[in-house]
């Protein structure tokens, strides 16, 4: 591939992202156990069927509806290209009251959409847009940033902790509709200095 340029865009062109699929196939997923440290320990295990999970198939988690809403007044996009080939995509959130996951706080961030295209994956192009996201957010005066994911999607998860996530909540009735998933929050403190 290419070089990979990363750079913000305006949050209109949000809808567009979703020509990136963040579709993927699961074929394991982790169990979550609490450890005695008070924090999570993530175990891998092989699944008897496997099956392709497309977020952007759940009715209103289309790029397009979050338009629609949320104010995505205080929100960032970035957009990684190559060969003048969107292949990559984050949106990060901040100081926005209608967004339950930044508990009312002005000093989070939370990257609500992070996209690799099939094609480009396993290549660095999320690790790049996940520090350029923490750079976006200590540049609007953030001190921590968190990130959703579930427990069925292993290369997030391992992606995250890469990066220096840590797993700090693990809700195993956070999505009624899909009762085999966990919900898993991962947060990181942003250091103070360069952004």
């Amino acid at each position: 591939m290419a070089s990979i340029d990363i750079e913000e865009v305006s949050v209109a062109l949000v809808p567009d992202i979703a020509a990136i699929s963040c579709a993927f196939r699961v074929e394991r997923i982790c169990d979550v156990i609490g450890n005695d440290d008070g924090g999570f320990d993530l175990v891998e295990r092989t699944i008897a069927t496997p099956y392709i999970k497309d977020y952007d198939g759940i009715a209103g988690n289309r790029p397009g509806s979050w338009v629609e809403r949320f104010d995505l007044s205080h929100w960032g996009l970035l957009l990684a290209r190559a060969d003048e080939q969107n292949v990559g995509s984050a949106l990060i959130a901040f100081d926005a009251a209608d967004l339950d996951m930044l508990e009312g706080r002005h000093d989070l961030a939370v990257i609500w959409d992070l996209r690799v295209l099939a094609t480009a994956r396993e290549q660095g192009i999320g690790t790049r847009l996940i520090a350029t996201a923490e750079s976006w957010a200590k540049q609007h005066g953030c001190n921590e940033i968190r990130v959703e994911t579930q427990n069925i999607n292993l290369a997030a998860c391992r992606c995250y902790a890469r990066a220096g996530f840590r797993l700090i909540r693990a809700n195993e009735d956070a999505y009624p509709e899909h009762p085999d998933e966990t919900q898993l929050i991962w947060t990181k403190r942003l250091e103070r200095g360069e952004a």
